[in-house]
């Protein structure tokens, strides 16, 4: 039997997880930079849209959306091979979250729905912050390019249906 298992389990990755937090961390990487910025600024490029349209959740918003998002899940892997965690499951809190955050933009009114879209984009939004929080810098530029045009493109479609 290995000296670091005791009852089945991990001392080291027992210890990691107890060290996370315990003294103050001074330290900077640029990665964490980048990464805060990729999310600010995909939540900038998304929010511009709204904000152009007079929604109620435009830029700031967005912007505040993308980045806890980018930072929950940058939290979460600062846990990554530690036994006993999953890192995936703050992915998972923050769909839930922001679904929440969402239903506040959503309202009926005079027998229709407004919102729906402005609370999907709020949504796209957290998904823009997290796929930062993951580094898939192409697949961001790639999702929030599309998340814009889907909002410019389709809105100017759907107003010519109303």
């Amino acid at each position: 039997m290995s000296a670091t298992l005791i009852f089945g389990k991990d001392v080291v990755g027992l210890l990691m997880l107890g060290a996370i937090g315990e003294k103050p961390d001074f330290g900077f990487t640029s990665d964490f930079l980048f990464k805060i910025l990729l999310a600010v600024i995909a939540g900038l490029l998304i929010g511009m849209e709204r904000e152009f349209k007079g929604k109620d959740a435009g830029l700031k918003t967005n912007m505040l959306v993308s980045l806890g998002a980018c930072g929950f899940v940058m939290l979460s892997l600062q846990f990554q091979g530690v036994e006993f965690t999953d890192v995936t499951r703050v992915l998972s809190q923050v769909v839930t979250g922001v679904g929440f955050l969402g239903a506040g933009v959503i309202l009926k009114k005079e027998g229709s729905v407004k919102g729906l879209t402005t609370a999907a984009t709020v949504w796209c939004s957290a998904a823009a912050g997290c796929i930062a929080a993951l580094y898939l810098v192409t697949d961001l530029i790639l999702f929030t390019g599309l998340v814009v045009f889907v909002n410019l493109i389709f809105g100017l479609i759907g107003r010519k249906f109303k």
